[in-house]
């Protein structure tokens, strides 16, 4: 073994001070993981001792070190001429003879094994260990496509300049690290051609919300240096790690990403000529780059590398277009989600003293505060207009509107109560909101900066000017067995990794509409009529389903991959999801909803629930949720859904709509499947033990049940002070369902409002006998420490 050179397959993880990270990792994997079927092309690496060896004849080190001693880093002209001056000196100095004999000794080793035609790539490895807050991975060069000695040599010498790259030199100084004590190893690794395949990056880990139990792979056309670059939008794929060891093909999600344009191989091999880019053919960037069978493997290699490596992990991979195999290029510890510590915690928000008078007094909607612009959108045309930070102001809002308002700091509405769908979806986002304003559309001014309070009680305000206020944040490891099991609210596919950090038992309720409004955004039967739809709803239609084997396929698959996010977020635990409840007016704004929909005066107790999915003309549109929560279950493996009809009039329809479901894959018992039965009506209580003849249980939603109940409309913002789910009448009916499930011994669980909003109605429930609280995740802490607190 050279004391200059060392070949992968020599390597260990603690061969790190003298290869750095990237090369040590290499020759760890192809090792120890060759034998489980991970590929990993081999290659050389130099020392850190050749590196300072090279650099010290000649005095070139103390030359460099003694520009930079000089150099002030936050002078960016002088840091841009001392780095060019730096890199000239290393280009410009031979390599000590004996490094270059054991280089081309190991580069003709290695290309005898690699074959005729093969070129190779050059990469930097950093041998100062990466730090929790600082990581030198992607600070120096890399070149691909290299052949011939002599190009192989002088990528090498580019390898070691860019230790001075002027990004390289600031972050070093604003780190604390003495320049001399980095060292860097340059890595020779075979080319994959994945010029004429794809490549990418994969986590075994969730990159946002550091969620540890899916591999998340990104991948496009051509060489990876385009996704780790960013300049491109690759495809993304989730895949759930419980169920893949279980043996289901248990992608998750699927987004496909433009992938307008692909780096390739030039006919130059020579560092700064062996690359270019050039655009994909928009047939190839309409169809995903990895088949499901390739991000299957992706995924179990994945899981096999941080199993081996006992962390969560940082892999590039690319695929072979010559003989179409996966192969990892290089792996390294995740140090950014990874770090930090995943506590279970509690969020207070509580303003400073201020003298501001409030501008608009509305309905409180989560408990935070938001500060930003004030950004009015009278017509939902321009929501487009909305930027990261505003203040969304307007006079309502709906499910279209959860892209842009995912952009807001808070969101302000004329009109809305508290069940509306502007604060349901705020909610569910996190951010605060103020619903039933009146006038804020025209008491608030385009740009002014205000304050959005939602941390004083019922009532909402909205000051001008930023006032500051405080965060609590409290840690909740310690809970105390609840009386009753504490569930959520999840409708987001998008926060579901995020909610599930939260303390729970589970999803009381998930929202289909929600999955269908934002990863469809297409009427059903728009769908399954594309050809009979006009033209402009037919390019609507075709360019969503792009690589899909047809739009009806394009729906099923979408609708379950936003359940099973979901599912996987809470695996093993029950996630409930409620098949879709559109109102007719609501179908209506999804793209050919205003062809198939009527007009109603009351949508509200109109065509919706059972009686919807028993209709001739809309059994076929049912047929598809029904598919896709088939194949969310028994396909994917995620048993854990349960599912939940809501609306139920009628016996007749209770006994209708299980016999549809049957008849579409979906029969109570099979497969452990529990179906339950929305208590929302009053004859859904009244006639309690005749309906749940057909179900496994009962959700109460007390919005409706509360509205049905009292004649009130739970949208009304004239009437929202007189909505309450705490009226006698309404808990005589809870009564008579709670009781009535309790006796029989079947599921009983409310995932209304009302618990989320009054912590005595939650306490009142558990005195009923509630078996399970379903509950916004904003609220699920605090309700928890009442309930326990109470019982206690």
């Amino acid at each position: 073994m050279s004391a200059h050179v060392i070949p992968f397959e020599n390597l260990r993880n603690v061969d790190v001070p003298s290869v750095g990270g990237k090369n040590a990792s290499l020759g760890e994997m192809i090792s120890q993981l060759t034998a489980k079927g991970v590929r990993v092309p081999t290659g050389f690496a130099t020392t850190a001792d050749a590196y300072r060896e090279f650099l010290a004849q000649n005095g070139l080190d103390a030359k460099i070190n003694a520009e930079l001693d000089k150099l002030n880093v936050d002078d960016t002209q002088a840091l841009a001429i001392c780095g060019k001056q730096v890199r000239e000196w290393i280009m410009a100095a031979p390599f000590p003879a004996a490094l270059e004999k054991a280089i081309a000794e190991n580069y003709e080793i290695l290309t005898a094994k690699s074959g005729n035609g093969a070129t190779f790539a050059v990469r930097s490895s950093a041998t100062a260990e990466d730090l929790p807050d600082a990581s030198f991975a992607g600070q120096q060069e890399s070149f691909l496509n290299i052949q011939g000695l002599d190009n192989i040599l002088h990528a090498i010498k580019e390898v070691f300049a860019s230790l001075y790259n002027d990004r390289a030199i600031s972050y070093r100084v604003h780190k604390g690290f003495v320049h001399a004590d980095v060292a860097l190893s340059a890595g020779v690794q075979q080319m994959v051609r994945s010029d004429i395949g794809c490549a990418g990056v994969m986590f075994t880990i969730d990159t946002e919300s550091g969620f540890k139990d899916v591999v998340f792979i990104t991948s496009s056309y051509g060489l990876g240096e385009t996704v780790v670059q960013g300049a491109v939008n690759p495809d993304e794929f989730y895949v759930h790690k419980p169920t893949l060891a279980q043996g289901k093909p248990s992608i998750v999600r699927r987004t496909m990403g433009s992938k307008l344009i692909k780096m390739v191989f030039s006919d130059a091999t020579r560092a700064g000529k062996s690359t270019h880019t050039i655009d994909v053919d928009p047939t190839d960037s309409d169809r995903y780059s990895l088949s499901n069978e390739d991000v299957l493997e992706l995924a179990r290699y994945a899981m096999t590398i941080e199993q081996h490596y006992g962390c969560p992990m940082d892999i590039e991979w690319g695929k072979n277009g010559v003989d179409n195999k996966l192969y990892i290029l290089q792996a390294r510890p995740e140090t950014v989600k990874s770090q930090e510590a995943v506590n279970n915690v509690t969020e207070t928000f509580k303003l400073n003293k201020h003298s501001e008078k409030p501008l608009v007094v509305g309905r409180a909607v989560t408990q935070k505060v938001g500060v930003g612009p004030v950004r009015i959108v009278l017509d939902p045309a321009d929501m487009h207009l909305v930027q990261p930070g505003d203040v969304l102001v307007a006079d309502m809002t709906d499910p279209n509107w959860e892209p842009v308002m995912k952009r807001a700091s808070a969101l302000v509405t004329n009109r809305g109560g508290r069940t509306c769908h502007a604060a349901i979806i705020a909610r569910e986002l996190g951010i605060p909101a103020i619903v039933g304003a009146v006038n804020a559309t025209d008491v608030l001014r385009e740009g002014e900066i205000v304050t959005v309070s939602c941390a004083e009680g019922e009532s909402g305000f909205v000051y001008h000017g930023e006032i500051e206020y405080d965060v609590n944040t409290q840690a909740a490891a310690a809970l105390k067995p609840a009386p009753c099991k504490i569930m959520m609210n999840v409708g987001n596919p998008d926060m579901a990794f995020s909610f599930a950090k939260t303390p729970n038992d589970g999803v009381g309720l998930a929202r289909l509409e929600f999955v269908i409004n934002n990863m469809v955004g297409i009427h059903p039967k728009a769908i399954l009529n594309m050809d009979a739809m006009p033209s402009a709803i037919q390019t609507t239609i075709k360019n969503r389903s792009r690589g899909y084997a047809s739009p009806k396929q394009f729906y099923i698959d979408k609708v379950a991959e936003g359940v099973a996010t979901i599912a996987a977020a809470f695996y093993p635990k029950p996630v409930i999801v409620r098949t879709s409840d559109f109102k007719s007016n609501e179908y209506k704004k999804l793209v050919g909803g205003e062809i198939y929909e009527p007009d109603e005066e009351n949508p509200m107790i109109g065509f919706r629930g059972a009686a919807r999915y028993m209709a001739e003309d809309f059994k076929e549109c049912f047929a598809m949720e029904c598919v896709a929560m088939k194949k969310v279950r028994d396909e994917m493996g995620l048993t854990n859904v349960e599912l939940m009809i809501p609306f139920v009039r009628t016996i007749a329809e209770a006994k209708a709509v299980t016999e549809i479901m049957a008849a579409n894959g979906l029969k109570r018992g099979e497969n452990g499947l529990r179906l339950i039965m929305m208590c929302e009506i009053p004859s859904n209580a009244l006639l309690a033990e005749q309906f749940l003849a057909y179900f496994d249980g009962f959700s109460i939603g007390s919005n409706d049940l509360t509205q049905l109940t009292l004649g009130m409309d739970r949208d009304s913002g004239i009437l929202a002070d007189g909505f309450d789910e705490r009226n006698d009448a309404v808990k005589v009916l809870l009564k008579m369902a709670i009781s009535t499930c309790n006796r029989l011994g079947k599921y009983v669980g409310i995932c209304g409002q009302g618990p989320s909003d009054h912590p005595d109605f939650a306490e009142w429930l558990v005195d009923e006998g509630i078996k399970s609280i379903s509950l916004n995740p904003d609220t699920v802490v605090a309700t928890w420490q009442l309930l326990t607190k109470n019982k206690s």
